[in-house]
């Protein structure tokens, strides 16, 4: 994304805290041009099917191999089952393909600084089944009932937390019912209360309010992830959690409707005719087809013409490219600052005996054996693997990626304050220089050599494995097979999350965490946890790294210090250049004590596509980049040189 248009997002982001906004930007309806056909890209250029207005209805088919376990947008927190919610569910705001807010189901909206108090005025909407039949108008009291499911605790929710501190009483209502109007387990007393204390009303049908528990700077960007989707309030309360687990078992509001859901066979989206702007969606049916071999298959079956979209891996790149017949069918997936990945060292790990888990348990609490292997990861060797021409341009030495946000002076938020001087972390110096210090301290710890070091990954995952044997032989050459055994592990394909990271059974991972707003902090989310009267929960957190906390260990020093610098950032609400500051200075904490290893954003796969990426909803945060609205399914798969042309618009 060009940086004026990070720095757009970041002013609307800022300008919304104080000033009454009808649109961010004006009061102009992008669904309007779009509808007059001044969309750009591949539909102003001709070249696409019929649309749906013509005699052969547009269907836009691909493979997948992991499939979904629910539905249920309002407790899901894994990208894959949030494509439902993105693609069949409005919300308030949205944003267009250059990355600028725009009306969505709300059409203008201000902010009463005095009360912190949000108020939207919605526009005429209606929900659908999964027949496309309508059943009921959307109005204000829906987005009522959708977060009031969400703050239920028996449905789950694993979006509640993300209301905590932002939508007044909205902790105090969920915690009420946790624990009964009693006390948790730090002796903080949570009584009952009645959920007409949440900041969230419906003043009519068409007026929505949202009062905030402090000022959220970020709080319009928010509004695109799924945590504030609406969703019909009768069905919820008839349903409950049966809600979301059948295509028939929800209503829709957004530009497609789910028709079917076969689990592991396929899933078919339709165009919904009732949506406020289907002028606007191109596509009339997806068709996402299962296979558990769909990485493999996906290309063969573009060979043929039988998919409109399949990732070619790096084995199969090089003939693409030279092949006469496949040169002209490759292209790339839109760059993206949304999605940051790292390696997690786990500090509770619950994986087997045989894996030594109490031997890992104090190597990964002595902080040179984790700048070790900090400092021993080749990061261009292993994103080699998917980008072998440039993989230097995706790789990170932060947390949080380039480009992402920029401060009111327009300066990116990884070069301000203590997070200016980070620099490539790969020192093989360095590296041997602290596994001898490691050694000698942990061998006077009791800690056996080599640490055995668990690193899973998902096979569903293009290359993953790849990644690992590059991970494994390179930090074993460099640090030595008397240092670590690196142990490569194939995890489950469906639900990984929870049966790996979440799990604990792992002891060093890549994982990934993609933004919700537009602010630092949401990169703070996956290891931050504030502190309740009697200490730290080990909680769900990303490496479990208040455990050290918890258990008195040598790393303690540095998790609290972090989380000390979180709770004085997120206390900064108004000046934006201090608040990016603080933030800065918390993540700094993060690295310097090599809590995680900062490894690159979403390299941009290869793939073949009948799409133009670039006519896409974009934000670097949020649930946009999921969304088939605006995109057309052209007559051929888009070449590179295409993709370039694109790019450059």
């Amino acid at each position: 994304m060009k940086k004026k248009n990070m720095m757009a997002l970041m002013l609307c982001a800022v300008m919304a805290a104080s000033t009454v906004l009808t649109g961010c930007g004006g009061k102009s309806d992008s669904a309007g041009t779009q509808a007059a056909g001044e969309s750009t890209g591949a539909g102003s250029q001709g070249g696409a099917l019929e649309d749906s207005d013509g005699s052969d209805p547009v269907v836009y088919k691909r493979l997948y191999s992991s499939e979904s376990s629910t539905l249920n947008y309002l407790v899901t927190s894994t990208i894959e089952e949030q494509r439902v919610g993105a693609n069949c569910i409005d919300t308030l705001v949205e944003y267009d393909s250059d990355g600028q807010l725009k009306e969505g189901l709300a059409t203008e909206w201000n902010y009463d600084e005095a009360s912190m108090t949000w108020t939207f005025k919605l526009r005429d909407a209606k929900w659908v089944d999964n027949t496309g039949a309508e059943v009921a108008d959307v109005t204000a009291q829906d987005f009522v009932d959708a977060l009031k499911y969400e703050l239920t605790p028996e449905y789950e929710s694993a979006n509640a937390q993300n209301l905590f501190g932002v939508i007044a009483n909205a902790q105090e209502y969920y915690n009420g019912l946790v624990y009964n109007g009693g006390a948790d387990e730090d002796g903080t007393q949570w009584p009952v209360i009645d959920f007409s204390e949440v900041g969230v009303k419906a003043v009519d049908d068409h007026t929505l309010t949202y009062t905030l528990a402090k000022e959220v700077p970020y709080f319009i960007s928010s509004l695109v992830y799924v945590v504030y989707m609406p969703a019909y309030g009768p069905q919820l309360e008839e349903l409950g959690k049966e809600f979301g687990t059948a295509a028939d078992k929800m209503y829709y509001n957004g530009a497609f409707y789910l028709s079917e859901f076969s689990p592991q066979e396929r899933q078919v989206y339709k165009k919904n005719p009732s949506n406020y702007d289907a002028a606007s969606v191109y596509i009339d049916e997806i068709q996402r087809i299962y296979n558990s071999e769909a990485d493999t298959l996906g290309p063969e079956m573009i060979k043929r013409g039988e998919v409109d979209w399949a990732e070619i891996s790096a084995d199969l790149l090089d003939d693409w490219l030279s092949g006469e017949d496949t040169k002209n069918l490759v292209s790339r997936e839109r760059p993206s600052t949304s999605y940051s990945y790292f390696y997690c060292f786990n500090f509770d790990p619950q994986f087997g005996d045989e894996y030594e888990p109490d031997n890992w348990r104090k190597a990964v609490n002595n902080e040179n054996f984790r700048k070790a292997l900090f400092a021993g990861l080749d990061k261009t060797k292993e994103v080699a693997v998917l980008e072998p021409n440039a993989p230097d341009d995706y790789i990170l030495s932060t947390v949080t990626p380039f480009d992402f946000a920029y401060n009111e002076d327009g300066k990116d938020y990884i070069t301000i304050g203590a997070m200016a001087n980070m620099g490539n972390t790969f020192d093989e110096a360095k590296a041997v220089e602290y596994k001898n210090a490691a050694m000698t301290e942990l061998a006077a710890e009791g800690v056996t050599f080599p640490v055995k070091v668990l690193m899973p990954y998902n096979p569903s995952v293009v290359d993953w494995d790849k990644e690992c044997q590059v991970v494994e032989q390179q930090m074993e050459a460099l640090l030595g097979s008397d240092f670590i055994d690196i142990i490569i592990e194939a995890g489950p394909t469906d639900n990984f999350l929870t049966e790996v990271r979440r799990s604990g059974k792992y002891a060093f991972m890549k994982c990934g965490w993609g933004a919700d707003y537009a602010d630092p902090e949401t990169w703070t989310d996956p290891f931050y946890q504030s502190k309740g009267e009697s200490g730290y929960d080990p909680g769900y957190k990303y490496g479990f790294i208040a455990n050290a906390i918890i258990e008195g260990t040598s790393t303690a020093p540095a998790v609290q210090d972090y989380f000390d610098k979180v709770d004085a950032a997120k206390a900064i609400t108004v000046d934006t250049n201090a608040r990016f500051e603080a933030f800065a200075e918390a993540e700094a904490v993060l690295i310097d004590h090599a809590l995680i290893i900062p490894f690159s954003i979403t390299v941009s796969p290869y793939i073949a596509t009948k799409l133009n990426e670039f006519d896409a909803q974009y934000a670097p945060f949020g649930v946009s980049r999921l969304r088939f609205k605006g995109q057309k399914v052209l007559d051929h798969y888009v070449s590179m040189e295409e993709y370039e042309e694109y790019k450059e618009k």
